[in-house]
């Protein structure tokens, strides 16, 4: 008999300790669409939406900006420059490194790249990984806050019709005169007329 695997979830980031970026195709899709930023916005973008329990490794391709290189930039995010290397080269390395840790092919099951390359999402498939592309990645960033639960009341606030609300308190008080700041006495030193 075989053995019964729960079914994944709709999050890739459900069943995932380790997050690793292909930054420099990162960069490239956010640059399609229009918005742009440079390596350092990342970081604290990252951070935002990725829950802290998942450790990031942000690669990028070329030589690492001076003191930048495997540096820990931020509370569980590293940053990696390829140097001579590609970003791929060594996206594929560190998944060698995750599987080589634990021994098996199901060792890298907690570890999530993000990367849009077809050719790198086969090499890493074929070791076991699992593969997002950098549109879901993207779709996160612009939420941009944690899909968490919310602490205290569980239901959503309610949202008030707030002209529904003015034009029934109007109709109990009845008509008044101006802007419903002040309502118009006439002067207080005249005496009335009967």
């Amino acid at each position: 008999m075989l053995p019964v695997m729960p079914p994944r979830s709709a999050d890739p980031l459900a069943a995932t300790d380790r997050l690793l970026v292909d930054g420099s195709n990162l960069l490239h899709a956010l640059t399609r669409d229009g918005v742009g930023a440079p390596p350092a916005a990342l970081i604290g973008r990252l951070r935002g939406v990725v829950p802290a329990s998942v450790g990031i490794e942000l690669v990028f391709d070329g030589p690492p900006e001076p003191g930048m290189y495997g540096a820990r930039v931020a509370s569980g995010l590293i940053v990696r420059y390829g140097d001579r290397r590609s970003a791929d080269q060594v996206l594929v390395h560190l998944v060698d490194e995750a599987r080589a840790a634990g021994g098996t092919r199901r060792s890298v099951d907690n570890v999530l790249v993000v990367t849009d390359d077809a050719e790198l999402r086969r090499h890493l498939l074929s070791r076991g990984a699992r593969v997002a592309g950098t549109n879901w990645l993207i779709g996160r960033l612009e939420r941009g806050r944690l899909a968490a639960p919310a602490t205290g009341n569980p239901r959503a606030p309610a949202i008030a019709n707030v002209s529904a609300d003015k034009d029934a308190e109007a109709e109990r008080r009845g008509w008044q005169a101006g802007r419903g700041a002040t309502t118009k006495r006439g002067n207080p030193r005249r005496r009335r007329r009967s």
